[in-house]
C-alpha cells in the first residue's frame, strides 16, 4: 500500500510541477470557475504528452507559432 501511495504522489508532483512551471497555474488570477481553466490546461498538457512531446514548454511555443504543428496535434485525437 505504501508503494502505491508513493507512486501516486510521484505522478501528482510531476504533473503539478510541469503545469505550474509551463502554464503558470499557481499564478493564475482566474477567480470565476478556475476549475474550467485548470481542466483546459490539463487537456493541453495531456494532448502534448500523447503527441510525444518531451518538452511541454517548447511544444506549446511551437504550437503557438506553427499552425501545421498545432493541427497535427489536434488531428490525431
Amino acid at each position: 500500500m505504501e508503494r502505491l501511495d508513493s507512486r501516486h504522489w510521484r505522478i501528482e508532483n510531476g504533473s503539478h510541477h510541469v503545469r505550474d512551471t509551463t502554464f503558470a497555474e499557481d499564478a493564475s488570477r482566474i477567480r470565476k470557475n478556475p476549475d474550467i481553466a485548470a481542466r483546459l490546461r490539463s487537456f493541453a498538457y495531456n494532448l502534448l504528452r500523447a503527441h510525444g512531446s518531451e518538452n511541454i514548454k517548447n511544444a506549446r511555443w511551437r504550437a503557438a507559432l506553427d499552425l501545421d504543428f498545432l493541427l497535427d496535434i489536434i488531428a490525431k485525437y
